[in-house]
């Protein structure tokens, strides 16, 4: 599994302006059951998002799509964990259970 920090690289008014297609990227990216959970960091200087387990190579193919990165707008910081412990609604993820 994943989590990606996203840290804004410009003003908050250019990102608000990209923001509804990222809003729009994100939807598709839980569409294709890419993605746990998401949303903004507070202080509002970028956001998190919680990805499945892929491939490296897959996520990172994925987030260079993202209108954000596109736009040159924010960076990414992933950090790849194994999950072994979860609440029982995600055990479905808990990569220590599926072996």
């Amino acid at each position: 599994m994943y989590v990606v920090l996203v840290n804004y690289t410009a003003p908050l008014e250019e990102i608000d302006y990209a923001l509804a297609d990222h809003a729009e990227w994100l939807t598709r990216q839980y569409e294709q059951h890419h993605f746990l959970a998401s949303g903004r960091r507070n202080p509002r200087i970028g956001g998190v998002i919680i990805a499945r387990p892929m491939p490296r190579g897959k996520l990172d193919a994925i987030l260079a799509t993202d209108p954000f990165a596109l736009r040159h707008l924010a960076t990414y910081e992933v950090i790849e964990f194994s999950a072994t412990r979860t609440a029982s609604e995600l055990n479905r993820i808990n990569e220590a259970l599926a072996h």
